[in-house]
């Protein structure tokens, strides 16, 4: 028994030795990328202090799939390599001009598993082995709808309200008639002076021609007197954007 929970105590140990070592980091939080392009480029790097190997691949909304079960209309190279501490490493998106919706984005996943190396000296010791995946959004986005104006046309058409849930609480509701994805970080009621009254318990995600709830923290009934919505987004850099807009009657 003591040698089984020895072998316990390692593998914990190392895997909360291997989280602090996680060190590969994607150069951005989303990807964005035109139609009209042939390919964009993904720029990784290993912040740590060991070598790590890298493996990336994209999905279309499977999480749980692998990559050999995956079919989705690019390439990525090189898809498997290692990346020294302190280095970094370009990867190549290849589109390969599978037709795509022209009318809307099309969302896709960018995938990276980083696995670090063999803890030294443990040749004749158990250790426990950790990989660290980290997956993104990838915005495939017609030519068409790749403009400034045409996006901020997007967010002047987004239609928000308030509407009771079961459990005698509310939600705010996104209407999302645009071709964009919209990801919001959260959204909060303020008052007159610009103070919050209510926010969001999380953030979520519109799809193109849908809509989204996002439950409001403790509201059990509409707020009196003038109140607004203000909404927090990310835009294709990932910066977060406030905006404000007018709610509909609670439904």
């Amino acid at each position: 028994m003591k040698k089984c929970l020895n072998g316990i105590a390692i593998a914990v140990l190392l895997a909360i030795g291997s989280v602090a070592n996680a060190a590969a980091v994607i150069g951005g939080t989303r990807i964005v990328f035109p139609s009209n392009e042939r390919e964009v480029s993904v720029r990784l790097s290993n912040e740590g202090k060991e070598p790590s190997l890298i493996q990336v691949w994209l999905d279309n909304g499977d999480e749980k799939a692998t990559p050999d079960q995956i079919r989705v209309p690019f390439a990525l190279t090189p898809p498997m390599f290692r990346m020294d501490a302190g280095k970094g490493q370009t990867v190549r998106m290849i589109y390969n001009r599978t037709p795509q919706a022209e009318d809307r984005e099309t969302l896709y996943w960018f995938n990276m598993l980083e696995v670090g190396p063999k803890p030294t000296g443990e040749a004749d010791t158990n250790y426990m082995q950790m990989a660290f995946r980290t997956r993104i959004k990838v915005f495939f986005r017609p030519q068409a709808l790749n403009t400034v104006q045409q996006m901020d046309d997007a967010f002047a058409s987004l239609r928000w309200s308030l509407k009771r849930n079961a459990e005698g609480g509310f939600a705010v509701v996104l209407d999302n008639p645009s071709a964009y994805h919209i990801n919001l970080l959260g959204v909060a009621l303020v008052d007159a002076d610009n103070k919050p009254l209510f926010e969001s318990e999380s953030g979520a995600m519109a799809e193109p021609r849908n809509s989204a709830q996002l439950p409001m923290k403790g509201m059990k009934q509409v707020p009196g007197g003038k109140f607004k919505l203000r909404y927090t987004f990310l835009n294709d850099f990932g910066g977060a954007v406030n905006r404000d807009a007018e709610l509909t009657d609670a439904k």
